[in-house]
C-alpha cells in the first residue's frame, strides 16, 4: 500500500515539475517565469521527495529527503524575492547600475 502511495507521489511530483518546465518557456515575463519556478518546483520537490521516502522506507534516507526538502524551504523563498526584486528594477528602469551615463 505504502509502495504504490509512494510511486503516485512521485508521479504527481514528476508532473509538476513538468508543468513548471513548461511554465518556463511559455509565461511571458520575468516574474511569471520565477513564480512558475519557484512555487510549483518546490511542491514537485516536496511530492517527489515524500513519496520516494515512502517507497524506500529506510530511516537514514528519509532523513536525507527531509533535509533537502527543509533546505528547499529555507532557500527557494529568498531566491525567489531576489529574482523577483532584480526583475522588478530592472523593468521600472530603476537599476543602479545603468543609471550612470555611459562614456
Amino acid at each position: 500500500m505504502m509502495g504504490w502511495l509512494g510511486w503516485t507521489l512521485c508521479s504527481i511530483g514528476i508532473l509538476v515539475i513538468l508543468i513548471a518546465a513548461v511554465g518556463l518557456v511559455r509565461l511571458p515575463d520575468a516574474l511569471s517565469r520565477q513564480h512558475a519556478a519557484t512555487k510549483a518546483g518546490t511542491l514537485g520537490v516536496i511530492l517527489f521527495a515524500t513519496g520516494t521516502a515512502l517507497v524506500i522506507q529506510d530511516s537514514a534516507w528519509t532523513w536525507r529527503l527531509l533535509l533537502i526538502v527543509l533546505l528547499l524551504m529555507l532557500t527557494l523563498p529568498l531566491a525567489s524575492y531576489a529574482l523577483s526584486r532584480a526583475a522588478a528594477r530592472e523593468m521600472s528602469g530603476r537599476n543602479p547600475k545603468r543609471s550612470r551615463p555611459q562614456p
